[in-house]
């Protein structure tokens, strides 16, 4: 059973960055498409980004384009998502997954962008 833990969440002021990792656990990890997802107060879930097993090809959301991206490091079995230009909007608990219902998804990792 993989599991997933994601860091690096925070507080941060309008404009700043943050960088998130996602730990993978188990050695299949460069066998998946991987997906970071969010959940602001009040809404459901929505995806930001997936990146394919070799990391060739990579997607982002309309709303996170141009100021995230995503990368990962098959050799340690990690995701990341380094978050550029901040707004209040990005606030939410960001998570990562394997699978495209997000069913694997770990703890989450809280980003807080506020003044």
């Amino acid at each position: 059973q993989v599991q997933l833990v994601e860091s690096g969440g925070g507080l941060v002021q309008p404009g700043g960055s943050l960088r998130l990792s996602c730990a993978a656990s188990g050695s299949t990890f460069r066998d998946y498409w991987m997906y970071w997802v969010r959940q602001a107060p009040g809404k459901g879930l929505e995806r930001v980004s997936r990146i394919s097993p070799l990391g060739g090809k990579i997607s982002y959301a309309d709303f996170v384009k141009g100021r995230f991206t995503v990368s990962r490091d098959n050799a340690k079995n990690t995701m990341y998502l380094q978050m550029n230009s901040l707004k209040s909007e990005d606030t939410a608990v960001y998570y990562c997954a394997r699978d495209s219902e997000y069913r694997s998804r770990g703890q989450g990792t809280q980003v807080t962008v506020s003044s």
